[in-house]
């Protein structure tokens, strides 16, 4: 019996897809924290920083323990949630965000 002719396959591979544009990198943000991870947001520096008091505090009963702990966590958050937030605000409005 005959088979009616069919067509071949296409054997060819598919065709690339075109090269898309590159990333132009970061956009600037208004805020320090847009571009922080969840973990590294102000709740969760003021949290770990009153859990590192407190526990300090139920572990020794010291103040002498404590207070030093304390103090610690304070510069800390200085650190982290005025000054860093403050430099960032200056650099961007330097016009420096997303320039490498």
């Amino acid at each position: 019996m005959n088979q009616p002719d069919r067509p071949e396959p296409d054997l060819d591979p598919a065709p690339e897809p075109a090269p898309t544009a590159p990333s132009p990198g970061p956009t600037p943000s208004d805020s320090l924290w847009d571009l922080k991870p969840w973990w590294c947001q102000p709740w969760t520096i003021l949290l770990t920083g009153v859990l590192g008091i407190g526990s300090s505090w139920l572990i020794w009963h010291r103040w002498w323990l404590t207070g030093p702990a304390a103090a610690a966590v304070l510069l800390w958050w200085w650190l982290f949630l005025v000054l860093a937030p403050r430099a960032y605000s200056q650099y961007q409005s330097m016009g420096n965000v997303g320039k490498t």
